[in-house]
């Protein structure tokens, strides 16, 4: 079980279309098995600047969620609107 921090920056005018993609993509996200937590946060003090709080069970569960279509629909449609490419960090998780 480990949590993923997904760091993303957006264009400032990419806001709002990247909000939209990316809750779709959550809800999604948590119906599928291996997910037992999904986050979407923005920096309260750089509107554009998100972090994903991804929580997989398994690296499987991580492998499978990359392969899903609306993952990948998601990667495909917010890639122009970042300023940079994302960085990423794992960190062990537990449920409580």
């Amino acid at each position: 079980m480990f949590l993923v921090h997904v760091h993303v920056r957006v264009k400032a005018e990419c806001v709002e279309a990247f909000q939209e993609a990316t809750i779709v993509n959550a809800r999604e996200s948590m119906k599928e098995p291996g997910i037992f937590r999904f986050d979407f946060l923005q920096q309260q003090d750089d509107s554009s600047r998100f972090v994903l709080v991804e929580g997989y069970r398994d690296d499987e569960a991580s492998a499978a969620h990359k392969a899903t279509q609306h993952y990948q629909v998601w990667r495909d449609t917010v890639a122009s609107m970042m300023t940079e490419p994302t960085s990423q960090r794992e960190v062990p998780g537990r449920l409580s």
